[in-house]
Protein backbone atom coordinates (compact mmCIF):
# COMPACT_ATOMS: atom_id res chain seq x y z
CA UNK A 1 0.00 0.00 0.00
CA UNK A 2 2.88 2.34 0.69
CA UNK A 3 4.14 1.77 -2.86
CA UNK A 4 0.97 1.57 -4.94
CA UNK A 5 1.86 4.82 -6.77
CA UNK A 6 5.40 5.29 -8.04
CA UNK A 7 7.31 7.80 -10.11
CA UNK A 8 9.14 5.90 -12.91
CA UNK A 9 11.94 8.48 -12.89
CA UNK A 10 12.68 7.79 -9.23
CA UNK A 11 11.87 4.06 -9.63
CA UNK A 12 13.03 2.92 -13.08
CA UNK A 13 11.83 -0.63 -12.35
CA UNK A 14 8.25 0.54 -11.64
CA UNK A 15 6.96 -0.08 -15.17
CA UNK A 16 6.36 -3.81 -15.57
CA UNK A 17 5.69 -4.34 -19.34
CA UNK A 18 8.26 -3.82 -22.08
CA UNK A 19 7.06 -0.65 -23.78
CA UNK A 20 9.46 -1.15 -26.68
CA UNK A 21 7.18 -3.92 -27.99
CA UNK A 22 4.44 -2.37 -30.15
CA UNK A 23 0.78 -2.89 -29.26
CA UNK A 24 -2.23 -1.20 -30.89
CA UNK A 25 -3.66 -0.27 -27.49
CA UNK A 26 -0.51 1.50 -26.35
CA UNK A 27 -0.20 4.97 -27.82
CA UNK A 28 2.19 6.35 -25.21
CA UNK A 29 5.88 6.00 -24.44
CA UNK A 30 7.82 5.63 -21.24
CA UNK A 31 8.55 9.35 -21.28
CA UNK A 32 4.81 10.10 -21.26
CA UNK A 33 4.29 8.30 -17.94
CA UNK A 34 4.40 10.56 -14.89
CA UNK A 35 3.11 8.03 -12.34
CA UNK A 36 2.55 4.29 -12.26
CA UNK A 37 -0.32 2.74 -10.29
CA UNK A 38 -0.39 -0.90 -9.14
CA UNK A 39 1.94 -3.89 -9.16
CA UNK A 40 -0.10 -6.95 -8.10
CA UNK A 41 -3.04 -7.57 -10.47
CA UNK A 42 -2.98 -4.65 -12.86
CA UNK A 43 -0.90 -1.62 -13.66
CA UNK A 44 -2.16 1.71 -14.95
CA UNK A 45 -0.24 4.74 -16.23
CA UNK A 46 -0.85 8.41 -15.48
CA UNK A 47 -0.06 11.35 -17.74
CA UNK A 48 0.53 14.75 -16.13
CA UNK A 49 -1.17 17.78 -17.67
CA UNK A 50 -0.75 21.02 -15.74
CA UNK A 51 -1.35 20.23 -12.07
CA UNK A 52 -3.48 17.14 -12.73
CA UNK A 53 -3.09 13.55 -13.89
CA UNK A 54 -5.06 11.45 -16.39
CA UNK A 55 -5.08 7.68 -16.89
CA UNK A 56 -4.01 6.34 -20.27
CA UNK A 57 -6.66 4.07 -21.89
CA UNK A 58 -4.47 0.95 -21.75
CA UNK A 59 -3.63 -1.12 -18.67
CA UNK A 60 -1.31 -4.06 -18.10
CA UNK A 61 -2.88 -7.34 -16.97
CA UNK A 62 -0.13 -8.66 -14.70
CA UNK A 63 -1.59 -12.16 -14.29
CA UNK A 64 -1.74 -12.84 -18.03
CA UNK A 65 1.07 -10.52 -19.20
CA UNK A 66 -1.08 -8.68 -21.71
CA UNK A 67 -2.46 -5.26 -22.55
CA UNK A 68 -6.16 -4.55 -22.03
CA UNK A 69 -8.18 -1.40 -22.64
CA UNK A 70 -9.06 0.80 -19.69
CA UNK A 71 -12.16 2.94 -19.87
CA UNK A 72 -15.10 3.25 -17.45
CA UNK A 73 -18.32 3.09 -19.46
CA UNK A 74 -21.69 4.53 -18.43
CA UNK A 75 -23.33 2.02 -16.11
CA UNK A 76 -19.96 0.86 -14.75
CA UNK A 77 -19.72 3.54 -12.08
CA UNK A 78 -22.05 6.24 -10.80
CA UNK A 79 -19.83 9.07 -12.02
CA UNK A 80 -19.21 7.79 -15.57
CA UNK A 81 -22.16 9.60 -17.23
CA UNK A 82 -21.04 12.86 -15.62
CA UNK A 83 -17.70 12.93 -17.47
CA UNK A 84 -16.89 13.06 -21.19
CA UNK A 85 -16.14 9.63 -22.75
CA UNK A 86 -12.42 10.36 -22.91
CA UNK A 87 -9.83 9.36 -20.29
CA UNK A 88 -7.94 12.57 -20.95
CA UNK A 89 -10.97 14.52 -19.68
CA UNK A 90 -11.34 12.51 -16.47
CA UNK A 91 -8.82 13.89 -13.96
CA UNK A 92 -7.52 11.62 -11.22
CA UNK A 93 -7.79 14.54 -8.76
CA UNK A 94 -11.53 13.87 -8.72
CA UNK A 95 -11.64 10.13 -9.27
CA UNK A 96 -8.55 8.59 -7.64
CA UNK A 97 -6.07 10.78 -5.84
CA UNK A 98 -7.82 11.18 -2.50
CA UNK A 99 -7.28 7.51 -1.70
CA UNK A 100 -3.84 7.13 -3.24
CA UNK A 101 -2.22 9.95 -1.30
CA UNK A 102 -1.99 11.72 2.05
CA UNK A 103 -3.80 15.07 2.50
CA UNK A 104 -4.86 15.67 -1.09
CA UNK A 105 -5.85 19.34 -1.47
CA UNK A 106 -8.72 19.58 -3.99
CA UNK A 107 -8.00 23.25 -4.71
CA UNK A 108 -4.20 23.30 -4.91
CA UNK A 109 -3.91 19.71 -6.25
CA UNK A 110 -1.05 19.04 -3.84
CA UNK A 111 -0.29 16.14 -1.52
CA UNK A 112 1.78 15.66 1.60
CA UNK A 113 2.94 12.46 -0.05
CA UNK A 114 1.72 9.98 -2.64
CA UNK A 115 0.67 6.48 -1.57
CA UNK A 116 -1.05 5.29 1.58
CA UNK A 117 1.43 6.87 3.96
CA UNK A 118 1.36 6.83 7.76
CA UNK A 119 -0.93 9.85 8.12
CA UNK A 120 -3.57 8.24 5.91
CA UNK A 121 -4.38 5.87 8.79
CA UNK A 122 -2.94 7.69 11.81
CA UNK A 123 -3.80 11.32 11.13
CA UNK A 124 -1.45 14.33 11.29
CA UNK A 125 1.90 13.28 12.73
CA UNK A 126 4.15 16.35 13.05
CA UNK A 127 3.37 16.90 16.73
CA UNK A 128 3.81 13.19 17.39
CA UNK A 129 7.26 13.28 15.77
CA UNK A 130 8.28 16.20 17.99
CA UNK A 131 6.96 14.60 21.17
CA UNK A 132 5.64 11.03 20.80
CA UNK A 133 2.48 10.55 22.85
CA UNK A 134 -0.74 8.57 22.73
CA UNK A 135 -2.60 11.87 22.77
CA UNK A 136 -1.20 13.40 19.57
CA UNK A 137 -1.63 10.53 17.12
CA UNK A 138 -4.53 8.29 16.10
CA UNK A 139 -4.08 4.59 16.82
CA UNK A 140 -6.90 2.75 14.98
CA UNK A 141 -6.65 -0.04 17.56
CA UNK A 142 -8.00 2.38 20.18
CA UNK A 143 -10.97 3.51 18.08
CA UNK A 144 -14.38 1.91 18.46
CA UNK A 145 -15.14 -1.00 16.15
CA UNK A 146 -16.93 1.11 13.52
CA UNK A 147 -14.37 3.91 13.35
CA UNK A 148 -11.50 1.40 13.39
CA UNK A 149 -12.72 -0.42 10.28
CA UNK A 150 -13.67 2.89 8.64
CA UNK A 151 -9.95 3.64 8.48
CA UNK A 152 -9.79 0.94 5.79
CA UNK A 153 -13.34 1.27 4.48
CA UNK A 154 -12.75 4.91 3.47
CA UNK A 155 -10.97 3.57 0.37
CA UNK A 156 -11.87 -0.13 0.13
CA UNK A 157 -15.44 0.66 -0.80
CA UNK A 158 -17.77 1.72 -3.57
CA UNK A 159 -19.82 4.77 -2.67
CA UNK A 160 -20.05 8.49 -3.18
CA UNK A 161 -19.76 11.72 -1.17
CA UNK A 162 -22.85 12.89 0.70
CA UNK A 163 -22.48 16.29 -0.93
CA UNK A 164 -22.14 16.02 -4.69
CA UNK A 165 -21.01 17.90 -6.63
CA UNK A 166 -18.41 19.60 -4.43
CA UNK A 167 -17.56 23.05 -5.78
CA UNK A 168 -19.00 21.95 -9.12
CA UNK A 169 -16.95 18.75 -9.37
CA UNK A 170 -17.82 15.09 -8.83
CA UNK A 171 -15.47 13.17 -6.55
CA UNK A 172 -15.19 9.41 -6.11
CA UNK A 173 -13.53 9.56 -2.69
CA UNK A 174 -14.57 10.97 0.72
CA UNK A 175 -13.40 14.57 0.43
CA UNK A 176 -12.72 16.10 3.86
CA UNK A 177 -12.59 12.87 5.81
CA UNK A 178 -9.60 11.95 7.92
CA UNK A 179 -9.21 9.32 10.62
CA UNK A 180 -10.80 10.32 13.88
CA UNK A 181 -13.79 11.88 12.12
CA UNK A 182 -17.07 10.09 11.34
CA UNK A 183 -17.00 8.65 7.82
CA UNK A 184 -20.79 8.67 7.54
CA UNK A 185 -20.69 12.48 7.66
CA UNK A 186 -18.76 12.49 4.37
CA UNK A 187 -19.61 9.29 2.53
CA UNK A 188 -22.40 6.83 1.76
CA UNK A 189 -21.90 3.27 0.58
CA UNK A 190 -23.34 2.13 -2.73
CA UNK A 191 -26.49 0.22 -1.79
CA UNK A 192 -27.33 -3.18 -3.32
CA UNK A 193 -30.73 -4.10 -4.73
CA UNK A 194 -31.51 -7.64 -3.65
CA UNK A 195 -32.30 -9.91 -6.57
CA UNK A 196 -30.47 -7.65 -9.04
CA UNK A 197 -26.98 -8.17 -10.44
CA UNK A 198 -25.20 -5.02 -11.54
CA UNK A 199 -21.70 -3.63 -11.90
CA UNK A 200 -21.32 -3.38 -8.11
CA UNK A 201 -23.16 -6.38 -6.67
CA UNK A 202 -24.38 -9.88 -7.27
CA UNK A 203 -28.07 -10.53 -6.56
CA UNK A 204 -27.40 -11.55 -2.93
CA UNK A 205 -25.52 -8.28 -2.20
CA UNK A 206 -22.06 -9.87 -2.40
CA UNK A 207 -19.71 -7.49 -4.19
CA UNK A 208 -19.23 -8.03 -7.90
CA UNK A 209 -15.95 -6.17 -8.25
CA UNK A 210 -12.71 -5.37 -6.46
CA UNK A 211 -12.24 -2.52 -3.97
CA UNK A 212 -15.55 -3.36 -2.32
CA UNK A 213 -14.20 -5.20 0.72
CA UNK A 214 -15.89 -2.60 2.90
CA UNK A 215 -19.27 -3.04 1.22
CA UNK A 216 -18.97 -6.77 1.87
CA UNK A 217 -17.55 -6.63 5.37
CA UNK A 218 -20.20 -4.39 6.92
CA UNK A 219 -22.81 -7.03 5.98
CA UNK A 220 -20.96 -9.77 7.81
CA UNK A 221 -21.59 -11.36 11.19
CA UNK A 222 -17.88 -10.83 11.92
CA UNK A 223 -18.31 -7.05 11.61
CA UNK A 224 -21.39 -7.10 13.83
CA UNK A 225 -19.46 -9.04 16.47
CA UNK A 226 -16.70 -6.42 16.59
CA UNK A 227 -14.04 -7.98 14.36
CA UNK A 228 -12.00 -5.26 12.63
CA UNK A 229 -10.09 -5.27 9.34
CA UNK A 230 -6.78 -5.38 11.19
CA UNK A 231 -7.92 -8.32 13.29
CA UNK A 232 -6.76 -10.32 10.27
CA UNK A 233 -4.60 -7.93 8.19
CA UNK A 234 -1.46 -5.95 8.97
CA UNK A 235 -1.07 -3.16 6.43
CA UNK A 236 2.49 -2.56 7.60
CA UNK A 237 3.31 -5.75 5.71
CA UNK A 238 3.68 -9.48 6.29
CA UNK A 239 4.96 -12.41 4.27
CA UNK A 240 1.44 -13.79 3.88
CA UNK A 241 -1.03 -13.26 1.06
CA UNK A 242 -3.09 -10.08 1.43
CA UNK A 243 -0.87 -9.02 4.36
CA UNK A 244 -2.63 -11.46 6.66
CA UNK A 245 -1.22 -11.85 10.15
CA UNK A 246 -0.99 -15.61 9.51
CA UNK A 247 -1.62 -17.89 6.52
CA UNK A 248 -5.33 -17.83 5.70
CA UNK A 249 -6.64 -21.04 7.26
CA UNK A 250 -4.44 -20.63 10.34
CA UNK A 251 -5.86 -17.13 10.69
CA UNK A 252 -9.45 -18.38 10.48
CA UNK A 253 -8.96 -21.34 12.80
CA UNK A 254 -7.68 -19.13 15.62
CA UNK A 255 -11.32 -18.21 16.24
CA UNK A 256 -13.19 -20.90 14.32
CA UNK A 257 -11.49 -24.15 15.29
CA UNK A 258 -13.55 -27.37 15.35
CA UNK A 259 -15.65 -27.67 18.48
CA UNK A 260 -15.07 -24.06 19.54
CA UNK A 261 -18.04 -21.75 20.24
CA UNK A 262 -17.50 -20.08 16.84
CA UNK A 263 -16.39 -23.16 14.95
CA UNK A 264 -18.00 -26.14 13.24
CA UNK A 265 -19.48 -28.80 15.56
CA UNK A 266 -17.02 -31.44 14.37
CA UNK A 267 -13.84 -32.96 15.73
CA UNK A 268 -11.76 -32.04 12.68
CA UNK A 269 -11.92 -29.57 9.81
CA UNK A 270 -12.08 -32.47 7.38
CA UNK A 271 -15.31 -33.69 8.96
CA UNK A 272 -16.70 -30.23 8.34
CA UNK A 273 -15.43 -29.78 4.79
CA UNK A 274 -15.72 -33.41 3.54
CA UNK A 275 -12.43 -32.85 1.71
CA UNK A 276 -8.95 -34.20 2.27
CA UNK A 277 -6.57 -32.39 4.65
CA UNK A 278 -4.46 -29.84 2.81
CA UNK A 279 -6.73 -29.80 -0.23
CA UNK A 280 -8.32 -26.64 -1.58
CA UNK A 281 -11.69 -27.92 -0.38
CA UNK A 282 -10.42 -27.86 3.21
CA UNK A 283 -9.13 -24.28 2.92
CA UNK A 284 -11.47 -21.98 4.88
CA UNK A 285 -11.34 -19.09 2.43
CA UNK A 286 -12.06 -21.28 -0.58
CA UNK A 287 -15.64 -21.77 0.64
CA UNK A 288 -16.26 -18.77 2.88
CA UNK A 289 -14.33 -16.14 0.91
CA UNK A 290 -14.50 -17.33 -2.70
CA UNK A 291 -12.57 -15.44 -5.35
CA UNK A 292 -15.55 -14.10 -7.29
CA UNK A 293 -14.94 -10.33 -7.29
CA UNK A 294 -13.34 -9.12 -10.49
CA UNK A 295 -10.31 -6.88 -10.41
CA UNK A 296 -9.34 -7.20 -14.09
CA UNK A 297 -10.58 -9.58 -16.82
CA UNK A 298 -10.85 -13.04 -15.23
CA UNK A 299 -8.62 -12.24 -12.26
CA UNK A 300 -10.73 -12.19 -9.09
CA UNK A 301 -10.24 -11.34 -5.42
CA UNK A 302 -11.83 -12.73 -2.26
CA UNK A 303 -15.36 -11.88 -1.12
CA UNK A 304 -15.58 -10.53 2.43
CA UNK A 305 -19.15 -11.33 3.51
CA UNK A 306 -17.96 -14.73 4.81
CA UNK A 307 -21.25 -16.23 3.66
CA UNK A 308 -21.26 -19.64 2.00
CA UNK A 309 -22.84 -19.20 -1.43
CA UNK A 310 -24.80 -22.38 -2.19
CA UNK A 311 -25.04 -23.93 -5.66
CA UNK A 312 -28.79 -23.29 -5.41
CA UNK A 313 -28.01 -19.56 -5.38
CA UNK A 314 -26.18 -20.06 -8.66
CA UNK A 315 -29.25 -21.76 -10.09
CA UNK A 316 -31.55 -18.94 -9.03
CA UNK A 317 -29.42 -15.83 -9.44
CA UNK A 318 -26.26 -16.70 -11.35
CA UNK A 319 -23.96 -15.99 -8.40
CA UNK A 320 -20.74 -18.07 -8.66
CA UNK A 321 -20.50 -20.66 -5.91
CA UNK A 322 -17.29 -22.16 -4.49
CA UNK A 323 -18.26 -25.78 -5.25
CA UNK A 324 -18.48 -25.31 -9.01
CA UNK A 325 -15.56 -22.92 -9.04
CA UNK A 326 -13.45 -26.02 -8.37
CA UNK A 327 -15.68 -28.71 -9.89
CA UNK A 328 -16.12 -26.94 -13.20
CA UNK A 329 -17.04 -30.17 -14.98
CA UNK A 330 -20.07 -30.64 -12.72
CA UNK A 331 -23.44 -28.88 -12.63
CA UNK A 332 -24.80 -26.79 -9.79
CA UNK A 333 -27.57 -29.39 -9.42
CA UNK A 334 -24.90 -32.05 -8.84
CA UNK A 335 -23.26 -29.83 -6.21
CA UNK A 336 -26.58 -29.24 -4.42
CA UNK A 337 -27.36 -32.95 -4.33
CA UNK A 338 -23.86 -33.73 -3.03
CA UNK A 339 -24.14 -31.17 -0.21
CA UNK A 340 -27.57 -32.43 0.75
CA UNK A 341 -26.23 -35.93 1.26
CA UNK A 342 -23.22 -34.99 3.38
CA UNK A 343 -23.48 -36.24 6.93
CA UNK A 344 -24.04 -33.48 9.46
CA UNK A 345 -25.26 -30.98 6.85
CA UNK A 346 -28.81 -29.72 7.06
CA UNK A 347 -30.58 -30.27 3.74
CA UNK A 348 -32.55 -27.07 4.39
CA UNK A 349 -29.39 -24.93 4.52
CA UNK A 350 -28.30 -25.79 0.98
CA UNK A 351 -31.33 -24.43 -0.84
Amino acid sequence: MANVVRDPVQHPDAIIPDLSKPNPLVKFTRNDIALVYGSVWKQRYFKKVGDDYYVFPAQWDITHNRWLPYFVKPGEDWWAPLYPPDNMKRPTSQLCDGCDSVNYDIRAHTVTEWNVGCERCHGPGSEHVKLPSRDNIVNPARLDRVAASDVCIQCHVQGRPLASPIEGKYYDWPVGFRVGLDLQDYWKLEAPTLGETNFYYFADATAHKNRMQGNDFVQSLMYRRGVKCFSCHDVHGTDNEAELLKPDSAMCLECHGPGSPNGPPTRTIEEHTHHKPGSLGSDCVACHMPKIERTIADTNVHAHTFRFITPAMTERYGIPNPCNTCHQDKSSAWATDTLRRWSGVSPWRVE
